[in-house]
């Protein structure tokens, strides 16, 4: 299969019956889809069982959580359990899904029709249709066998993040100050535009395809102000065209030819000075929506691009990455700061600080070891550097 939108639902063609337990969680074997990079203890099996045989409460639906739902196309499971949900990343206990499904895509298709069943006062889903429905009103799930990625649907709308998978990139060190970079272009023209070419010098490696990046910016804890990475600005792709050599020429002198590149793809021009690197393997998981397991707290590094705040739909960097526990589908909420006032209503007229108050939700979906990229799912107010998240 190519890197292409389709990837990150490629996984392998599951029975119809292990899609019914995955899915629904009716017997909720824990191996219905095996995660190979994701090893499961026991501890955890047993922690996803009782959670699939629990449910949620039917405190935790949402006011007009609806009695069935039939699947759309353009439907995603965070827009899914939204609807029956007051809290959607506890869409695992309410679909009954074990935790390599937690991490894997879903078996759910357009068409499809999901009951919501309230029996013993905790909520499940179960999947089906209003077949063989016997005097006890009790309904008759349908299995259904097909191959994955072809129409399930994703777990949040991929095209959000899809173009920052490559491009929103946190190095460790200012590693493009040694990278190899433009140092002529095409006819001397100041920019370059796609299909033009850029003559690069530098240790190039023997990939075909490479990224553009320009002026990396340091990332600053924005409370300790300890140095935790650089971002770099993304330009575009180029394709390694033609290999630069070090010869001698008719004088006898040495002469030095730049490798030549075609620039494919722009977001913005190129030019002397740019950096390149190696466009790395498209990630294909496409890791659901899911609570940290423990505490998380930490705060908004950068919002991506020249905003000064952010919106819905909006990426931002955080200062928590693998070192701390954050993973790719992590769901965090978003607090706004309370504000600091005088009392007026005290003749003294104290200073005080209001409370934090909870304003948004994020979805973590590119990890590096001490940041995360994060999409905001939404949002009350605007999103600033320093904003607060915590675990939802």
């Amino acid at each position: 299969m190519t890197r292409s939108k389709r990837s990150v639902f490629h996984v392998r063609r599951v029975a119809g019956a292990a899609c019914l337990s995955a899915v629904l969680g009716t017997s909720l074997g824990i191996g219905a889809v095996q995660a190979a990079d994701f090893p499961i203890t026991s501890q955890q099996r047993g922690t996803a069982q009782k959670v699939a045989q629990a449910g949620v409460p039917l405190s935790e639906l949402a006011a007009n959580a609806p009695d069935s739902y039939t699947v759309k196309p353009r439907d995603t499971l965070w827009d899914i359990s939204k609807l029956f949900l007051k809290s959607p990343w506890r869409w695992p206990e309410l679909w009954g899904m074990n935790l390599e499904q937690i991490r894997n895509p879903h078996l759910i298709y357009p068409g499809q029709v999901l009951y919501l069943d309230k029996s013993g006062g905790r909520a499940k889903l179960r999947l089906g249709t209003p077949i063989g429905a016997d005097a006890s009103g009790k309904l008759s799930p349908r299995v259904r066998s097909t191959e994955l990625g072809n129409g399930g649907i994703p777990s949040i709308p991929f095209h959000l993040i899809e173009p920052f998978l490559n491009e929103a990139v946190i190095f460790e060190s200012n590693e493009l100050e040694a990278a190899p970079r433009i140092v002529a272009t095409q006819e001397g023209r100041a920019m370059l535009s796609r299909g033009e070419l850029a003559y690069v010098r530098g240790e190039l490696s023997n990939e075909r395809e490479f990224r553009i990046f320009r002026e990396p910016r340091p990332l600053l804890d924005p409370t300790t102000r300890e140095l935790l990475g650089y971002e770099a600005n993304y330009v575009g792709t180029a394709e390694y065209t033609r290999l630069g050599e070090n010869r001698t020429n008719a004088e006898g002198k040495a002469e030095i030819v730049p490798a030549t590149f075609t620039v494919t793809t722009i977001r913005q021009e190129a030019g002397v000075g740019d950096r390149l690197a190696v466009v790395p393997p498209r990630e294909l998981t496409n890791y659901a929506p899911h609570a940290p397991q423990g505490t998380m707290d930490g705060q908004i590094v950068s919002l991506y691009g020249d905003a000064l705040t952010a919106g819905q739909n909006q990426i931002v960097a955080l200062n928590r990455g693998s070192n701390e526990g954050v993973e790719r589908g992590h769901v965090l909420a978003l607090w706004r700061n309370g504000a600091t006032i005088i009392d007026k209503t005290d003749s003294s007229r104290p200073t005080i600080k209001l409370p934090d108050e909870r304003h948004g939700v994020l979805f973590v979906f590119r990890v590096f070891k001490r940041m995360s990229y994060a999409l905001i799912l939404s949002v009350q107010d605007p999103v600033k550097p320093g904003d607060r998240f915590t675990q939802p």
